[in-house]
């Protein structure tokens, strides 16, 4: 038995040291906001944590400063700003994927007047042109952004970092979210989803509050405010049952409405023009102060101050030191000022909310409360401006106004992982712009005449979930043709977002290889074009793949041989119908979407398709649910009805019998068969044209050693700190007394001569020195002073691992001398056991009295022969030799008592001999006493149960099993005692 606990225990042991498989495993979210960047992380052992960056700081500036030598971000960057705006890089969002043509990106120049933005004629995108060798895509920007993040979250981590989940504006269009794709994939992160960053809120709310949720339906309104936009989403929360995990709570987006230019910013800036009128007002210098870039800077930063702080305060005073010209500006500024410059802005506030509710097809009313999200919310005008709009009582802050939108992030990124296993909480995300397909073909009318129609099928409508699939299916093509994927109905948009939106086209799809594959299966039917689109999780659109798919019947073969038929029948059996392949094995065909020529019915079938798509696409299997129902009903029914025939033939003739048999073999031997061929397929991308594979390389690269750079420059600094570092505190200890003891004067010398040459070269080329040389410089400088360290290291560890020596040699000779005192037959160690541990104190002993006699005959300065390693070596050769005993001693089991039985009956015998008058007293002196001896024999504990000892089996403490063996085993003797 105690052999079995030990093994067990050893291979406890060893599975609880082997290296898990998620222990070097850690996901992150990226709440990326226009101003502010917000990490999360999620690692074992570290469940949804916030990421503090290198100023311990919760979130961080989304700013990126391009020196000619260095590169810094954060808040490290906003520091250069003000000295100088042109080298920083901010609000980089607001350019993402957006055309030079664009409104935003002349309000960005408009803000940001430093910076020349150039266009790329490849692209026609934008580009930062700081100088002609540096020049930067905003992809490129901000994938240094994403990266440096990456850095904080593996620092905090301390293990790589690669997966992440990034939040996006949920108004965000195609272009845009690739555009954040291509710059996490420049920045070398896998990202694991795009989320909007309403969903990522709204699922951060529903995971804290899931006991919460229940089969009722809430609607929850979430109305964030952030640095450069406004958001309103009406969030659904109720519980739904799954096939795989049951009744779980999910989340569905209702209905959303933003205003893309509405936000703290705008707020800042009208501050910091507001600030640059009072200077100007008090004529302190003759020039305008709009006109200097950095004045401006630093005007806005301390706008941004004032901003938070006249949250809380009716006024405060604006002052800046040296504003333009050594020319100190000070200035008060009261709130409702503030609120006088900002009134459209206000007037604004409730616009998202009516668009929320528009989308939604829903009242107020019917909204249980509304949360607060975002910074911005935080200025008392907007919360009074948004009361009203909403007619509520209050509005809800229950929720981290900065950090939700991350740790919703993180939680999914953790779903979304292999390493992690959390509750399920079902998101059902909606795509906020429509997008369909078109395309034109040549009719024929009836007075001969050809005109060409132009059709429209909607693929994805607005509010319409994802992820999802869809396959459209073009019937009445047989050559090669061409369509398009563009937006939808956009009219609920207003003008200036239409402007800001950017072209509405978004792919040309050329298809070639129809009228060949029509060729190649002519004696085939064709179930037409079908185009398999997919928006991912994401939100990104994508076209799989293109096919054209046939239909041809195969004959089967008349005579089946017996095994088959045998297998048919067993088939039969334990399939319960029909032993035919089931249709939907392979891709179904009757529950591909048809395209109707006609515009009016080509508009109405789509209007159902799109009613039927979240039912038909919530599983991802593009409506497949569905199709196999209606095919086992169509079953169903030709099954009932040929048992009624049946009972009707019963009546009819022999000879009709006979045919109607007959035609039913012939029917049976034919079967359809399904066949696809994949059509070539070229694409045009029609709204922003994404970077080649080559720019993407070269992007790379570009960042990659911007990265190299800084790795070693930051390696140069550490060098160059340690080698100054070294070289001082040497000097230092050359001044020491136990240093000056254990070094001759040659040898004080030579190092004190080497430390001053290498403090001068220091002074004259360290500081522009290379990394190699600096190391190399250390590193012989430690060679030289390493004997002299060795010799003071071991003299300050010489007394305290003496003394451990000489306590193990006093424990153990005690324990040597306590052993041979037991009694032989009680003695549970070996002779060779105790003269084993007795040659090791011997010898122990010896070798330190010999090795401290010799050291003491060696001056200071030479190379000691007792050293700290092999004291400790001796000490842990005798330790492991008493710990051996003592756990033998601690397992072994107790030897029988014999003599008590002897003792027992020895007096039974004398008690019969002797019939004296106290014969009553001898009597009860030889029965055995139940009660007392019980308490004697029976352990402090009860024995415990057969639970209990599989529990102490898994808890591997052979102690307690030890005890429990020996306690039975006294037990049953004292039973057999009782017995005699």
């Amino acid at each position: 038995m105690r052999e079995r606990l030990s093994l067990w225990a050893a291979f406890c042991l060893i599975v609880a040291f082997l290296p898990s498989q998620t222990g070097s495993v850690a996901v992150m979210s990226v709440d990326l906001g226009s101003e502010w960047i917000k990490i999360a992380l999620v690692k074992p052992g570290v469940p949804m944590e916030i990421v503090l960056n290198k100023e311990s700081r919760r979130k961080t500036p989304v700013a990126v400063c391009l020196k000619e030598n260095e590169r810094l971000f954060g808040d490290s960057a906003l520091g250069v700003a003000v000295k100088n705006p042109k080298v920083v890089y901010r609000f980089l969002q607001s350019i993402l994927g957006k055309t030079a043509d664009n409104p935003q990106v002349a309000q960005y120049e408009k803000h940001f007047p430093e910076h020349q933005l150039q266009r790329d004629e490849k692209r026609g995108t934008v580009f930062f042109k700081s100088s002609e060798e540096l020049q930067y895509t905003p992809e490129e920007l901000l994938g240094m952004i994403l990266n440096y993040s990456r850095g904080l979250a593996q620092d905090f981590a301390e293990q790589p970092v690669k997966d992440a989940v990034i939040t996006v504006p949920v108004y965000f269009n195609q272009a845009e979210r690739r555009a954040v794709l291509q710059a996490a994939s420049i920045a070398g992160l896998k990202v694991l989803q795009l989320i909007n960053d309403n969903t990522a809120v709204a699922l951060n709310y529903g995971v804290f509050r899931r006991k919460d949720i229940n089969s009722t339906a809430q609607n929850i309104m979430f109305y964030d405010m952030g640095s450069g936009s406004t958001t309103a989403t009406i969030v659904m929360y109720q519980t739904v049952k799954t096939k795989e995990s049951g009744t779980q709570p999910q989340l569905q987006i209702r209905g959303v409405g933003f205003d893309r230019t509405l936000g703290g910013f705008e707020m800042e800036l009208r501050l910091r023009d507001h600030l640059a009128k009072l200077f100007n007002e008090q004529k302190k210098s003759k020039k305008d102060v709009r006109e200097n870039l950095r004045a401006m800077a630093k005007l806005l930063k301390e706008a941004q101050r004032l901003k938070t702080v006249l949250s809380a305060n009716a006024e405060h005073t604006a002052q800046i030191e040296g504003l333009m010209d050594d020319i100190d500006f000070k200035a008060k500024v009261t709130r409702s000022e503030f609120e006088a410059l900002c009134e459209d802005l206000f007037d604004r506030v409730p616009g998202p909310v009516k668009e929320a509710l528009a989308a939604a097809e829903m009242s107020m009313d019917e909204i249980e409360q509304v949360i607060l999200v975002g910074g911005s919310t935080r200025v008392p005008k907007v919360q009074d401006v948004l009361l009203k709009a909403v007619g509520k009582e209050e509005l809800s802050k229950n929720i981290n106004a900065d950090e939700a939108a991350a740790m919703g992030a993180v939680y999914q990124a953790a779903a979304l992982s292999k390493a992690f296993k959390v509750k399920p909480f079902l998101v059902r995300d909606a795509a906020l712009f429509p997008i369909q397909v078109e395309f034109s073909r040549e009719t024929e009318e009836e007075d001969g005449m050809k005109t060409v129609k132009h059709n429209k099928r909607i693929l994805f409508q607005r509010m319409a979930p994802y992820p999802q699939r869809k396959v459209i299916t073009f019937n009445r093509y047989t050559d090669d043709f061409v369509f398009n994927i563009n937006y939808g109905d956009l009219s609920f948009l207003s003008e200036q977002d239409l402007k800001v939106f950017g072209s509405q086209n978004l792919t040309t799809v050329k298809l070639s290889g129809v009228g060949s594959s029509f060729k190649k299966h002519s004696d085939a039917e064709s179930k037409g074009i079908k185009a398999h689109f997919n928006m991912d999780e994401s939100g990104v659109l994508n076209l799989d793949r293109v096919e054209s798919v046939f239909e041809t019947v195969v004959e089967e073969q008349e005579e089946e041989s017996t095994l088959t038929k045998l297998g048919n029948t067993i088939s039969s059996l334990f399939g319960g119908g029909s032993s035919e392949p089931n249709a939907n094995v392979t891709e179904p065909v009757t529950d591909e979407e048809e395209v109707i020529p006609e515009a009016g019915k080509d508009q109405d079938q789509s209007e159902k398709q799109e009613e039927s798509a979240p039912e038909k696409s919530e599983e991802g299997k593009e409506g497949e649910p569905q199709a196999e129902e209606q095919k086992d009903d169509k079953e169903d029914k030709a099954e009932t009805q040929g048992e009624t025939e049946a009972e009707k033939t019963e009546e009819k003739s022999e000879a009709e019998k006979a045919e109607e048999t007959e035609a039913e073999k012939k029917s049976k031997i034919q079967k359809k068969s399904k066949i696809s061929e994949d059509i070539t397929v070229e694409l045009e991308v029609n709204d922003v044209l994404d970077p080649s594979t080559e720019d993407m390389e070269v992007s790379k690269k570009k960042l990659q050693d911007l990265t190299d750079r800084d790795l070693e420059k930051q390696e140069r600094e550490k060098t160059l700190n340690s080698l100054e570092a070294f070289i001082f505190e040497t000097q230092d200890k050359m001044y020491q007394d136990e240093y000056l003891a254990v070094v001759t004067e040659e040898e004080k010398k030579q190092i004190t001569g080497k430390l001053s040459e290498a403090s001068s070269w220091m002074d004259e080329e360290g500081y522009t020195a290379g990394t190699k040389e600096l190391k190399e410089k250390l590193s012989d400088l430690k060679k030289l002073c390493k004997a002299m360290f060795f010799r003071v290291e071991e003299r300050r560890k010489w007394p305290d691992r003496l003394a451990a020596l000489d306590s193990m040699l006093n424990h153990s000779t005690i324990f040597l001398k306590s052993v041979r005192l037991i009694p032989e037959a009680d003695q549970i160690f070996t002779e060779v056991e105790l003269k084993t541990l007795e040659r090791v104190i011997n010898e122990s002993m010896t070798w330190k009295n010999e090795t401290v006699a010799e050291q003491e005959k060696l001056s200071p300065t030479e190379k000691p022969v007792l050293l700290s390693k092999d004291i400790e070596a001796k000490r842990s050769l005798l330790e492991r030799e008493v710990n051996y005993l003592l756990n033998k001693a601690k397992f072994a089991k107790p030897k029988p008592k014999d003599k008590a039985k002897d003792k027992n009956t020895t007096f039974t015998e004398n008690s019969k001999a002797n019939n004296t008058t106290n014969s009553t007293e001898e009597a009860e002196k030889v029965i055995p006493p139940k009660s007392d001896d019980a308490e004697e024999v029976k352990p402090a504990e009860e024995p415990p149960t057969a639970e209990e000892k599989e529990e102490t089996i898994l808890e591997l403490n052979p102690a307690e099993n030890t005890d429990t063996e020996s306690t039975e085993s006294s037990k049953s003797e004292k039973h057999i005692a009782d017995e005699l």
